[in-house]
């Protein structure tokens, strides 16, 4: 399992991928874990939709990854996809007997498709909730989502630990942060949860920005700030968008770079599917 790879004094090193569209042919992404193979990370995640749009490719990818790439998988499920218990027991089934055992328990956002009135009525309300049955019932390694600059549901950086406390003490084995640009923010949360209390590993979420459009999707869905360093390359280089993708790429590094002479559990990282990016990252 993931968490066995904790005790190894060393960080750890994950990509995350993500499923192609229902319609589109599956296949198409095995060249690329084919490719993430060959920067041996310590696990890969595959995302889950929301509403369970993807559920199937999900399912598929991770058992590539973990059976014929070798690696581990960790599966995101997200709680607004499960409509009882009888779904997460034949789901976690499934991965079990095709030698997954990690998943990440996420609450998730409302899909789009789904109706306010559904949305409320959700068998399992907060991840915490779903990893209670997870650790109750299966042997599973499990993963849960962290956010250094608080959750945008949660009042304060106190509330906001508060739950998270709550949902490791379940029994969470890991956590894996929101993408972030300032390392000072992440070492203030890191100190904020060790004085609660929270103890397991954290593994740092990092996405590099390789051109203009993404910095209006990543404020726009997560809410992450952009540091001014940052904010300046972007000015600089907004015309020439292979000198924003090196720049981008080269803050993610120096980025990285910080957080492994601080200590960090792990890097995890976005990877958009991109095998480039991952690599010139990784090298």
């Amino acid at each position: 399992m993931i968490r066995d790879h904790f005790h190894t004094n060393r960080p750890t090193y994950s990509i995350e991928v993500f499923p192609p569209k229902k319609e589109t042919d599956v296949s198409v992404i095995y060249d690329t874990l084919d490719e993430f193979r060959t920067l041996h990370p310590d696990f890969i995640s595959v995302t889950y939709g929301a509403g369970g749009n993807t559920a199937e490719n999900t399912f598929a990818i991770a058992s590539y990854i973990q059976n014929q790439c070798g690696i581990e998988a960790l599966t995101h499920l997200t709680c607004a996809a499960i409509p009882d218990k009888m779904f997460l027991s034949n789901f976690l089934t499934n991965l079990y007997r095709n030698g997954i055992r990690n998943l990440l328990a996420l609450r998730g956002d409302q899909p789009v498709s789904m109706s306010d009135e559904r949305f409320a009525a959700r068998y399992y309300k907060h991840a915490s909730d779903l990893v209670a049955d997870v650790r109750e019932n299966y042997d599973f390694g499990i993963a849960g989502a962290c956010y250094p600059e608080v959750h945008p549901e949660a009042s304060c950086m106190e509330e906001d630990i508060a739950h998270l406390k709550i949902k490791v003490d379940k029994g969470v084995d890991f956590l894996i942060t929101q993408l972030f640009y300032d390392n000072e923010v992440f070492f203030r949360f890191m100190e904020e949860i060790r004085r609660a209390g929270i103890e397991v590993p954290v593994l740092a979420g990092l996405m590099p920005i390789t051109s203009i459009r993404q910095v209006d999707n990543i404020v726009g869905l997560s809410g992450t700030a952009i540091p001014e360093e940052l904010s300046g390359v972007f000015e600089k280089y907004k015309d020439k968008p292979e000198d924003l993708k090196k720049a981008g790429l080269e803050y993610t590094k120096k980025q990285m770079e910080a957080l492994l002479r601080h200590g960090v559990d792990g890097i995890h990282l976005y990877s958009m599917n991109k095998v480039e990016t991952a690599r010139a990252i990784y090298e």
